[in-house]
C-alpha cells in the first residue's frame, strides 16, 4: 500500500497582502497630504517685538497698508496715498520680487480694519510669491497716546 504522506503546514506569514495594503494607503496619504494643507503662512513676531531696523522705509522693502475702509495701499509706484485694486497690487509686488528677490515685504493694518480684508492683503502677498510677511505695529508707548 502506498502511504500518502502529509504535507507540513508552512508557518510563514504571507506578507504580500500587508505590502499591498501599505502601498494603497500610501498613495492616499501622498494624495490627501496637499490638500489638507490651506491658509496663509506667516511668520509673527513675538509679543514684545524689538523693533525692525532701519530698513523698513528703504527701497529694500515693500509696505503694503491695509486702511479702517479695507482699502490697500503700496509705498511704491507713482502715487502712494492712492488706494490701490488687489490685481495692482499683487502685478507690482510681484514685479519687486522678481526684480529684486530679497525685497522684505511689510504688512501694516489700521486697529479699525476687518481682519478680512487683513488676510485677503496676505493672500495677495502669497500670490504674488512673497515667502515670508512681517508685520508692523506701533510701540506699545505710542499707542496709549
Amino acid at each position: 500500500m502506498r502511504r500518502h504522506k502529509r504535507k507540513q503546514p508552512i508557518s510563514e506569514i504571507n506578507v504580500v497582502p500587508y505590502i499591498d495594503v501599505m502601498l494603497v494607503l500610501l498613495i492616499i496619504f501622498m494624495v490627501t497630504a496637499p490638500l489638507l494643507q490651506q491658509g496663509v503662512e506667516v511668520d509673527l513676531p513675538p509679543a514684545k517685538a524689538n523693533p525692525v531696523g532701519g530698513d523698513v522705509g528703504s527701497s529694500d522693502s515693500l509696505i503694503v497698508s491695509v486702511d479702517a475702509d479695507g482699502n490697500y495701499y503700496l509705498n511704491a509706484g507713482e502715487d502712494v496715498s492712492e488706494p490701490k485694486s488687489a490685481n495692482e497690487i499683487e502685478n507690482r509686488v510681484r514685479a519687486v520680487l522678481k526684480r529684486k528677490p530679497e525685497t522684505r515685504v511689510y504688512l501694516e493694518g489700521d486697529t479699525a480694519a476687518n481682519y478680512g480684508a487683513v488676510v485677503g492683503a496676505m493672500v495677495l502677498l502669497q500670490q504674488a510669491g512673497v515667502l515670508s510677511v512681517g508685520f508692523l505695529t506701533d510701540p506699545p508707548e505710542l499707542q496709549d497716546q
